[in-house]
């Protein structure tokens, strides 16, 4: 699926955001490159080190089996709309059926998952004069905990590039050096990338980051509602909010500045 404004082109490959260019300047991280096999995914309902827990996670309705961020990534999205400019997929899921863990067995011991609510997951593409906005909103039954992230990567052009949050300047190798963890970036709600060509991110519902990498020519800037590494495994249920009776709506704004 391809997007297309002015010097503007966007490319979906099932709900995957694999390309974002600007006048043939490439943003996004590309498969097959050094440093990660996706372009981007979402973490729901969890983020974080679940393996540490015996991949149980503790809910109101008792325990559910996840691996690592969530079992969302194990569905598959369905296109339900799209234009020029817009495009939408959803990802429906129904309480405790089972999904087939992609990373049993070389990387987990968690042959299936589950989780105990139904929730449908909308995710929103919108290219405008402004920039990419893609949103993700959230159906489900109140009450319902969660945690969700986006997980962007972005591909790098230069050996110098540097990210500021707020007044803080973050180069790469601060960001590769913490490792697996991801760097955690708190209270902060606007990113900016500066590379060759300079991205700036500013979200709307997350309020938290995390940075990620272990090679120079990408980085992965993660929008989180909670960082996990804050709370040993077995204590993640800390980390949920709940879903209220409305659908909740959470949004990344990603302007491009050319000189």
């Amino acid at each position: 699926m391809q997007l297309e404004l002015g010097d503007q082109s966007v490319q979906i490959d099932s709900g995957e955001l694999v390309s974002y260019k600007v006048a043939d300047h490439e943003f996004i991280h590309q498969k097959g490159s050094p440093g990660w096999r996706n372009s981007d995914t979402e973490m729901f309902p969890i983020i974080g080190p679940t393996s540490e827990a015996d991949f149980k996670v503790e809910t109101p309705r008792g325990f559910a089996v996840q691996d690592q961020h969530g079992l969302l990534r194990e569905l598959e999205y369905q296109l339900v709309e799209n234009s020029g400019t817009e495009s939408t997929y959803m990802k429906t899921y129904r309480a405790k059926t089972k999904v087939s863990n992609s990373k049993f067995p070389e990387k987990s011991t968690a042959k299936e998952l589950y989780w105990p609510y139904d929730f449908d997951f909308h995710k929103r593409f919108v290219l405008s004069e402004n920039g990419l906005e893609i949103s993700f909103k959230i159906i489900g039954e109140a009450g319902m905990p969660f945690m969700l992230g986006y997980h962007p990567a972005f591909k790098l052009h230069t050996e110098n590039s540097t990210i500021e949050a707020d007044a803080k300047k973050i180069s790469l190798q601060e960001v590769m050096a913490v490792g697996s963890r991801a760097l955690r970036v708190s209270d902060c709600t606007n990113i900016l990338l500066k590379d060759e060509k300079n991205l700036s991110i500013k979200t709307e519902g997350f309020n938290n980051f995390m940075l990620w990498t272990e090679v120079p020519n990408m980085v992965c800037i993660e929008p989180i509602t909670f960082y996990p590494y804050a709370l040993s495994a077995d204590k993640l249920q800390r980390g949920f909010q709940l879903l209220g009776k409305e659908p909740e709506t959470f949004k990344l704004h990603i302007n491009i500045d050319i000189p």
